[in-house]
């Protein structure tokens, strides 16, 4: 998880010796880079991450750029073609030696197991795109290639031609328009295609943000309505995949066959509440708050009833105080400030 963001892929870890190595090299090589890197990426960089691009999606429909290309590149970190990445990486890094290790963490060979379990190796001498997912080094070359794509978009003067602007997050991104998202979605494809990268066709798709929501980062952007008065604006939420997600690992936590001490138990609950909490502070959050401490509380009292031999509910043992109060649970819904949702920070 990145930021509160989950992304599932067949991670590889390198060994240790490597793990310095590559760590040590982007001490050295993402300053270099990061002059480079355009204002739109949001993803993997030092002092911006994706709640920064999360607030400027917000603020860009709040602003009317409301047609939306939601875009997704079709397994992107195993698809970046190693030959221009290597020449993405030689503008601005002559040394030998480090454009050699870095050819050879490219060419790394990966272990990786099958649905039955079964190893199998991939990559290696023979490979020819790719970066080895999990390594330390990883996230900041596939930024730089990205980055390819992002300066195009700025040289060829595509954000005035589309009335555009792109926010991206690694291989993740939207292009927010007045009125041209047909056209901009057009010539990212083209693009896309000179890159030798290709749009995930059934995941990419338009959408009018004035009239049905999108999905970024684990947010829901589009129509909100404010249950004071109905009120119709373009908000942002949490996303009911991430509702569902942080529902999950609670019950997770609290199943039965967990044997560990309520302390333990109490902290591991704490830590994943105020991280979730933490991530998704922006926009319109009552009704998953609310969803989430219901359940939390309900997961709580049921786990602790088990503990006690508590019979029936458990209701009048474990109230709503005694968990969120006497137990310090935290609760969602005291953390929120109660601000009208349209309100943009």
């Amino acid at each position: 998880m990145a930021d509160g963001i989950e992304v599932q892929f067949d991670a590889t870890v390198p060994t240790i010796g490597d793990r310095v190595v590559q760590t040590a090299a982007k001490l050295v090589l993402e300053p270099i880079f990061e002059a480079d890197f355009e204002d739109s990426a949001y993803g993997y960089r030092p002092r911006r991450g994706a709640g920064d691009a999360i607030k400027e999606v917000h603020r860009l429909l709040c602003r009317g750029y409301t047609d939306v290309v939601d875009a997704d590149l079709s397994k992107y970190f195993d698809t970046i073609p190693h030959a221009e990445l290597l020449r993405c990486v030689a503008r601005r890094i002559v040394d030998g030696e480090v454009l050699r290790l870095i050819k050879l963490w490219l060419k790394m060979p990966i272990e990786e197991r099958d649905a039955d379990g079964k190893r199998r190796l991939t990559g290696g001498k023979r490979s020819r795109c790719g970066t080895p997912q999990g390594g330390v080094v990883s996230p900041l070359l596939a930024n730089l290639y990205m980055n390819r794509f992002l300066k195009h978009w700025r040289f060829t003067g595509c954000g005035e031609a589309f009335r555009a602007q792109i926010i991206a997050y690694a291989d993740d991104f939207v292009i927010l328009s007045r009125g041209h998202a047909v056209e901009a979605m057009m010539w990212t494809k083209a693009v896309m295609t000179r890159l030798r990268l290709s749009l995930n066709e059934a995941k990419t798709s338009i959408r009018d943000a004035r009239k049905e929501r999108f999905e970024f980062l684990g947010y829901s952007f589009g129509p909100h309505y404010w249950w004071k008065n109905g009120q119709r604006y373009l908000g942002a939420s949490p996303s009911k995949k991430s509702v569902q997600r942080i529902k999950a690992k609670i019950s997770d936590l609290l199943v039965p066959g967990n044997k560990g001490s309520w302390p333990d138990v109490h902290d591991r609950l704490n830590r994943l509440l105020s991280g979730w909490s933490a991530y998704f502070s922006h926009g319109t959050r009552v009704p998953a708050y609310r969803a989430i401490d219901a359940h939390v509380y309900d997961r709580v009292r049921n786990f602790l009833c088990r503990r006690h031999n508590v019979s029936r509910r458990g209701t009048s043992r474990f109230s709503f105080g005694d968990v969120f109060e006497e137990l310090a649970v935290p609760h969602l819904m005291s953390a929120h400030n109660g601000r009208p949702p349209w309100v943009v920070r």
